[in-house]
């Protein structure tokens, strides 16, 4: 098992993932991960324009895929909770998230 990092600066919100969600959103990013290698290789041996954009635009789905499961995650969990507790404030915050994310 990988070691999680727990040094946060203080002045950030910090999530407690179980085993289950941790795992399968690491083996994505290692998925990404080379995928990226995968195209500087490409890069690397003059592979021709397309197949490199087509291996881009591969990443970008996989890119959007992992931020489509951690926002379901984020508001099943902690948008849930913080709404659930009268903290309000956690919509604009996920308005600000989505704004960002549709840039």
């Amino acid at each position: 098992m990988e070691e999680k990092k727990t040094e946060v600066c203080a002045c950030h919100k910090t999530k407690k993932r179980d085993e289950a969600e941790y795992k399968k959103l690491v083996n994505r990013l290692n998925r990404i991960e080379g995928q990226i290698r995968g195209i500087k290789r490409m890069l690397e041996n003059d592979a021709y324009c397309p197949d490199i954009l087509v291996q881009a635009a591969a990443v970008n789905a996989a890119i959007n895929s992992f931020n489509k499961e951690l926002l379901s995650s984020h508001i099943h969990t902690c948008v849930a909770d913080d709404i659930r507790e009268g903290k309000d404030e956690v919509i604009d915050e996920l308005m600000d998230t989505l704004q960002k994310l549709m840039r």
